[in-house]
């Protein structure tokens, strides 16, 4: 530790510490623009010049590093003057537009030039114009003559964002941010370097001259898109949500949030955004219906179903959007009615999974610990897309020493410097974790489990072995993928061998904004009952299902349509009319996560709790009352909740934590693979649920054109195709048509197909069977 004085103060800080550092911890404030506390120090805007007494000049305090007995003034006639001279030169060239920018009231600069700046400018000469920049449909760069050059964009693409998309050319006053060769920004984090701009240079396309900033109430949320629960600020004018921006929450999210959760907000009140209860007739038309005569409809067809099949015939499935609340009621009312086949986890395939953890599975550990952990094996994820600040923060780790590994079936780059990845096809995922398992019991000089004798170690395998057996903080992470596999049990079985034998941790990184809420409230099925993916292959009498657009949401959507079509009765509890039209006989409009309150439990176990932050659109109601009413509609005990606090409280007791547990209670084996062609499906990150399909701004993205066939070179060999051709898929559901792109990242005897698009659906499960043939 060092310490020194700080405007009369003294204060200690580590070693290697700067001044900036020291005065932070003091709580003083020293202008700047360049520094940021989760960035690498630049230096170049010079406005935190500060007096070092026997320095000969002012010194920049977030560069000057600090010493024993340094005395610093931060506020002297010397620093105040050196700090005005600074401003002076950086509005040289800054227009005067702030009443048109969308910066203003918000701006870093602005707020500065009060305190530092003159009211008129010696500065006589023309203003330099720099050119308009495009950035894509998320970040606007049209007014590039306000940049300072603070290159904080550029640093947060190269150290959080993990790529430099953004960059500096020419010199002087001739240098300007600029992307490279036109392109796009395309990070799924890139709407960071909107917040981290100090001036109105990067502001956001989809709020571009809709509000002033002080029109706007701000309110807390959390996001609901990925098993992360960042925490939001979501700003409303007139009732209505206009902007999202990060809360910071150094134990989640940091000061970041994910393009997905930013910009989501755009499809909220989307073209069929459902604003009344809506009821079929007999002739298949809709009409508008008050609620008290939709919930009659409602109640009136589930008893009809109950009464003339039982009720074991009617079927409830959730979503990970839906809150605890609203999961924790569908399933009470669901027992209540007599029936136990609830389900949440519509893209799951294994039917004992629930069956397979001695309780509900999760992160297994802090998401802040991920940052100091110095071995991670990643299984069956696309962990960049699927949970972008999850990935960040093994970025940061992968910085400090920590050795990352992965298998899968295909490998996009996570922009982390890996130590080793192989690709396996779907069905060899389980199979392959015995590998490593049996190389890691080999180099402790163990035996490997009985029902692993006679497997092969692959080159690849013992590579991730000895790279886990190094480590002494380790842990294997399931992904996505791996959890919505058929095969899921027998992986994380696998897994948690693997976890035991490297003295490390399995933990989950779970699929959905509630997945650990869902397992929570109890809205997965007992045993015998049927899950989602039964419920949808082989049609009941009657469906409730809540926050879901099964077409796009279920593992296979076609298939889960014709199922729901084939029913005597549909209710649908959605926010969107185009989910639920063509196979619900009664639509209710019940709110989106910023319409209601409730409570998220992210992927490491913490209880999020949030308040409705706009008006209801429309008739809309918060899902969690409606069922609430239905339940006293059916005369049933237990629906007496005034609040969704009380309901909350009911689910999620002190001791809640206690029922997380990632402990597998079936052995380790081998599975036998599929033979054939496997197809790999992922969720884009901008297709993961129906309020995000719905954002404009967010399908405008390269991350969501229009899906391609992609697989490796030697296996378009075998089937006489190369890049550019067309392709003909087939699978059991049905065929498509799509352009051939060669990546050798996808296992070989695999073909990569995108789920959750119109094109690609009639394709049926992301884990069957495909056939392959030129168009």
């Amino acid at each position: 530790m060092v310490e020194l004085t700080i405007d009369g103060k003294k204060v200690e800080v580590p070693e290697g510490s700067m001044v900036m550092h020291a005065a932070n911890k003091l709580g003083l404030y020293v202008p700047h623009f360049c520094y940021h506390k989760k960035l690498s120090i630049a230096a170049n805007c010079r406005m935190c010049l500060v007096e070092v007494e026997k320095a000969p000049k002012p010194m920049p305090a977030c560069a000057t590093p600090a010493s024993n007995g340094m005395v610093v003034h931060t506020a002297s006639e010397k620093a105040v003057a050196a700090q005005e001279s600074v401003m002076e030169f950086l509005l040289i060239n800054h227009p005067l537009d702030c009443p048109i920018c969308d910066q203003g009231g918000e701006c870093q600069l602005q707020d500065l030039s009060v305190g530092y700046g003159e009211s008129a400018s010696r500065y006589k000469e023309e203003k330099r114009v720099v050119f308009h920049k495009e950035m894509g449909p998320l970040i606007s760069a049209e007014e590039m003559p306000r940049c300072i050059h603070c290159t904080r964009c550029v640093r947060f693409g190269q150290e959080i964002g993990g790529m430099m998309e953004l960059g500096m050319i020419n010199r002087g006053e001739h240098s300007e941010i600029t992307s490279f060769v036109g392109r796009a920004v395309e990070s799924e984090l890139s709407g960071n370097m909107i917040d981290i701009c100090p001036v109105g240079a990067l502001t956001s396309k989809p709020f571009r001259y809709s509000a002033r900033t002080w029109e706007l109430a701000r309110r807390r949320s959390v996001s609901p898109h990925d098993s992360l629960g960042a925490n939001l600020v979501v700003q409303v004018k007139n009732d209505q949500v206009m902007r999202v921006v990060p809360f910071e929450n150094e134990e989640v999210n940091e000061c970041w949030i994910s393009d997905r959760d930013r910009f989501a907000y755009t499809g909220l009140y989307a073209g069929d955004r459902l604003a009344h209860p809506m009821v079929k007739d007999a002739d298949g038309n809709w009409s508008e219906a008050s609620w008290g005569d939709a919930l009659q409809a409602v109640v009136k067809g589930l008893n009809k179903v109950r009464d003339q099949h039982g009720a074991n015939q009617i079927g409830a499935l959730g979503s990970e959007l839906a809150t605890v609340e609203e999961l924790s009621l569908l399933a009470r009312l669901t027992r209540s009615l007599g029936s136990e086949n609830i389900d949440f986890r519509l893209r799951y395939n294994d039917t004992d999974f629930v069956q397979a953890f001695q309780g509900a599975p999760w992160l297994g550990m802090p998401v802040a610990e991920l940052n100091t952990l110095d071995r991670v094996l990643v299984v069956g994820s696309f962990i960049r897309k699927d949970q972008p600040l999850m990935a960040q923060r093994l970025r940061q780790a992968a910085k400090t020493g920590t050795q990352i590994a992965f298998i899968g079936s295909a490998y996009d780059d996570p922009l982390i410097n890996v130590a080793s990845h192989f690709e396996v096809k779907p069905s060899a995922l389980p199979n392959a974790l015995a590998e490593v398992a049996v190389a890691l019991a080999e180099s402790a000089g163990e035996s490997p489990a009985q029902a692993f004798a006679g497997v092969k170690i692959s080159d690849a395998a013992k590579r991730v072995a000895e790279m886990l057996a190094s480590g002494q903080r380790v842990a294997i992470l399931l992904g996505n993928t791996a959890v919505t596999s058929p095969f899921a049990s027998q992986i994380a079985a696998n897994a948690q061998e693997v976890a035991r034998l490297a003295k490390g941790r399995l933990g989950l990184l779970t699929t959905g904004g509630n997945t650990v809420g869902g397992y929570l409230a109890g809205a997965v099925p007992a045993v015998g009952a049927q899950t989602a993916a039964q419920m949808l292959s082989k049609p009941l009498k009657a469906y409730v299902v809540m926050h879901a657009e099964p077409l796009f949401d279920a593992d296979n959507g076609r298939q889960a349509v014709q199922t729901l079509k084939q029913a005597e009765f549909n209710v649908a509890l959605t926010p969107y009319a185009n989910a639920a039209a063509d196979w619900a006989d009664v639509m209710l409009p019940v709110s989106p996560y910023t319409e209601t309150s409730g409570t998220f439990v992210n992927a490491e176990g913490r209880a999020q709790s949030f308040r409705g932050t706009a008006a209801p659109f429309g008739e809309t109601r918060p899902a969690w009352k409606v069922l609430r009413v239905l339940g006293n509609l059916f005369e049933l005990s237990g629906f007496d909740e005034e609040t969704s606090e009380a309901v909350r409280d009911a689910v999620l007791s002190p001791n809640a934590h206690e029922r997380l547990s990632n402990e597998v209670r079936i052995a380790p084996a081998l599975v036998n693979e599929v033979e054939g062609l496997e197809r790999v499906a992922d969720v884009p990150v901008y297709r993961s649920d129906s309020i995000v399909r719905r954002a404009k701004p967010l399908q405008e993205t390269p991350a969501s054109r229009p899906p391609v066939l992609r697989a490796h070179v030697e296996t378009l060999k075998q089937y006489g195709l190369q890049a550019g051709d067309a392709a003909r898929v087939r699978s059991e559901t049905g065929q498509v048509v799509l352009q051939v792109q060669a990546d050798d990242a996808v296992a070989p005897g695999t073909v990569r197909v995108a789920t959750a698009f119109p094109q690609t659906v009639d394709l049926g499960s992301a884990f069957g069977q495909v056939t392959l043939e030129r168009a």
